[in-house]
């Protein structure tokens, strides 16, 4: 990885710092630079600097480590899956999904992932790297910049760290960039429109509810029990299904925010209304909202979805016990929408003999 530095990863004191310290140049370059940065511009186009100072810049800094390389919209949907290009050729990928209130977009944390749960292709191949707040926060970025090409009056409202990768696994990169996401004078986005998904990764998650950011938290938790859980998601090995949800009533108690349970429905595993009524069970009391998701089938696993019928069935179990849930609506399924999918194949075509 190159050794520039990341301007988007920089807050307003350590860009100042920069920009006075190591270029000797005025403080109010460092606003029009983060001005520049918030635009989604690179360096060649910040023009209300001088040449020579733009020169100057390139050599030892990059604005965004990030750029979208292709987009893939949906023909049934407006969803647009993006595949973004690091400095180092690594690739990642996104989603923008198109609401009434406004665009939200999928951000990895981490360039593949290394909890193997057994529904998600971004973990096939392990975890690569981590990325850098300045990377997480460039996805943002790239992705303003490039659906406002297409609709000046769109930009990213809502944010969901579901993308490849698990972002407590990547903690102090992730927590910084939602400060810097946060920052008044950057992309002000507000905490409250931010969902962080993990697996349960249960002392960071009681450090994270220390942090004092009002974000959502969402747990893939896509089982009723510890037996099931394990079978589908290493991680419960280390963190038994009570330790999870301990952490997560320990998170409403510190934030007043209620945790969403992220439960991919597999067929012949997890998706039987016996499994509804010991989920309930389990979720009784908490402060809590169930997203069920029909899988995405991941051809490497062999895991299917199960039948509409079936997934109404545990819908309405759940909601006949009180659990708040609703079915989360499919989106970009016919542009590799799940996680790690797109990746995989563009990498598999690169290394495909007879290519250049």
């Amino acid at each position: 990885m190159e050794d520039r530095i990341q301007l988007l990863g920089l807050d307003a004191a350590a860009l100042e710092r920069f920009v006075t310290q190591d270029l000797g140049e005025s403080r109010f370059r460092a606003k029009q630079i983060r001005e520049w940065l918030n635009r989604g511009a690179d360096i060649d186009g910040m023009t209300n600097l001088s040449a020579p100072l733009r020169a100057r810049l390139k050599a030892v800094a990059v604005a965004n480590p990030v750029r979208v390389l292709e987009g893939f919209k949906s023909k049934l949907d407006e969803t647009e899956k993006l595949l973004y290009a690091l400095e180092d050729g690594n690739l990642i990928e996104g989603v923008v999904m198109r609401y009434h209130h406004g665009d939200t977009l999928c951000v990895s944390t981490q360039v593949g992932c290394r909890m193997g749960c057994a529904f998600c292709a971004s973990t096939l191949d392990g975890r690569v790297r981590d990325l850098t707040a300045g990377e997480i926060l460039g996805q943002v970025a790239a992705a303003n910049r490039h659906i406002r090409a297409q609709d000046p009056s769109r930009r990213i409202h809502n944010i969901v760290l579901m993308g490849s990768g698990e972002p407590l696994d990547n903690y102090d990169n992730v927590v910084r960039f939602l400060r810097l996401v946060n920052a008044e004078d950057g992309l002000n986005i507000s905490l409250r429109n931010v969902s962080l998904s993990t697996c349960g990764l249960v002392p960071r998650m009681y450090d994270f509810a220390n942090e004092g950011l009002p974000v959502t938290l969402s747990l893939s938790l896509h089982a009723p029990n510890d037996v099931i859980r394990r079978q589908i998601m290493p991680v419960a090995n280390a963190y038994p299904y009570g330790e999870v949800l301990q952490a997560c009533r320990n998170y409403v108690e510190k934030t007043g925010r209620r945790v969403i349970f992220e439960y991919a429905l597999i067929r012949n595993l997890n998706s039987d209304v016996k499994h509804a009524e010991e989920l309930a069970r389990r979720l009784r009391g908490l402060q809590c909202h169930v997203n069920l998701i029909p899988l995405n089938d991941v051809k490497e696993r062999h895991l299917e979805a199960p039948s509409r019928q079936a997934v109404e069935a545990f819908l309405k179990r759940l909601e006949l016990k009180n659990i708040s849930a609703t079915v989360r609506r499919e989106m970009g399924a016919d542009i590799e929408g799940a996680c790690g999918q797109l990746r995989r194949r563009v990498l598999a075509d690169r290394d495909r003999p007879g290519k250049p």
